[in-house]
């Protein structure tokens, strides 16, 4: 099969010759020891890394997004996935002021301006300082927010030719791959003023939401007329010990959107998934049966989202992951091979299910992990 063929069969429910894998993310540091040179993937070194090209010039820039996008496929290749990520971090904006090697003002100098620094070790790229100092939100402050997000909504007029980056990609890169790509986020940001306005200001957090359905929904046509098949949303919203936020608060305010979500995909012929680490048991039920989600990725089996478990509950739902990032970052090499064994043998015993490292491989995961996990799947898959 090929490998775009055996990604639709999971999503069938159809057998496949093989297992079919899709890891859903790397470190730079990682990528590059599979790829034996400095790969350009990762979070905020990536975000980095633009702001370097951007701060050389277009040509710069141009060669930035040419290399990020074919190590992207390099890596996927060399690690025999079936679905592949294309895109990591982006942070199109040029800096104004560059500080020294790892540091960029962004905005103006003499007025309101941002500065963000990078973190080599991590990999991270944080905000440091910035003008005026954000001032903490409160109730009041975040209806300023809401409001704010339905003013640029209003202007988000989407075109054929703001999906040309996207159809590009699937030219290029899908022809034998699935190409995955990314949309229809959904969530409720975690900072407690959010999480308090979920009781004391429902009716705000669900304009925050109805933002981001419309984004979609204004979308969902264009992408679907690009190529894509498959729509990965979502959001972070739990923990190992559960959601965020309540069952009913999911129930009330996430479901309902995340229903409208899916259909908005499944009348253009698009498959939309959903992710969050953690433990989503107490909200599973409206999450995975009467929303229409398609698929679950980033799977958190640490948190006890078991492959098994889920199969068996939610039959229609494709799944994605399950092997612990965690795992490859601080576990043993027996340890990796036995999580690894697990996922491989379970979907072999159940269709529609695409094996590979939830969320996202470490900077200074050990090596022999790498390894560990390279070998078992290129063996008992």
């Amino acid at each position: 099969m090929l490998p775009k063929e055996r990604i639709r069969a999971a999503f069938n429910k159809e057998p496949t010759d093989r297992v079919p894998i899709h890891h859903i993310g790397f470190s730079s540091q990682v990528a590059s020891m599979v790829l034996g040179r400095e790969a350009y993937v990762g979070g905020g070194i990536q975000q980095w890394r633009e702001a370097c090209a951007l701060w050389q010039g277009e040509e710069a820039h141009r060669e930035f997004v040419q290399r990020s996008r074919q190590d992207a496929f390099d890596l996927a290749m060399a690690l025999g996935q079936d679905l592949v990520r294309m895109e990591y971090w982006r942070m199109s904006v040029r800096p104004s002021r560059k500080i020294d090697e790892h540091t960029f003002l962004y905005g103006d100098p003499d007025g309101e301006w941002r500065v963000y620094k990078s973190d080599p070790e991590t990999e991270l790229y944080q905000l440091v300082d910035q003008h005026p100092q954000r001032r903490e939100l409160d109730l009041e402050s975040l209806e300023e927010v809401v409001a704010g997000s339905e003013k640029a909504l209003d202007a988000f007029r989407p075109t054929p030719e703001t999906f040309d980056s996207t159809r590009q990609l699937l030219q290029t890169y899908g022809k034998e791959h699935i190409v995955r790509v990314g949309g229809g986020g959904l969530g409720i940001p975690y900072p407690a003023v959010w999480l308090e306005a979920t009781a004391l200001r429902p009716d705000l957090i669900g304009r925050h939401l109805d933002v981001q359905v419309e984004r979609l929904v204004r979308s969902v046509e264009l992408l679907a007329a690009v190529g894509v098949e498959h729509l990965f949303g979502g959001s972070d919203m739990a923990s190992n010990d559960g959601p965020f936020y309540s069952p009913g608060t999911f129930r009330e305010l996430m479901a309902p959107r995340l229903k409208r979500m899916s259909d908005a995909c499944h009348k253009h012929g698009i498959r939309y998934l959903f992710a969050s680490d953690g433990n989503l048991w107490p909200v599973a039920d409206d999450m995975f049966g009467s929303s229409g989600v398609d698929g679950y990725y980033e799977i958190d089996g640490l948190a006890g989202m078991d492959l098994a478990r889920l199969r068996q509950r939610y039959p229609h739902l494709t799944l994605i992951g399950n092997i612990s990032s965690r795992t490859l970052h601080r576990g043993s090499r027996d340890d990796v091979i036995a999580q690894t064994m697990s996922c491989l043998e379970e979907a072999k015993r159940s269709n529609g299910i695409i094996v590979g490292v939830s969320n996202y491989l470490l900077p200074g995961t050990p090596a022999e992990n790498l390894e560990a996990l390279m070998e078992t799947i290129e063996q008992y898959r």
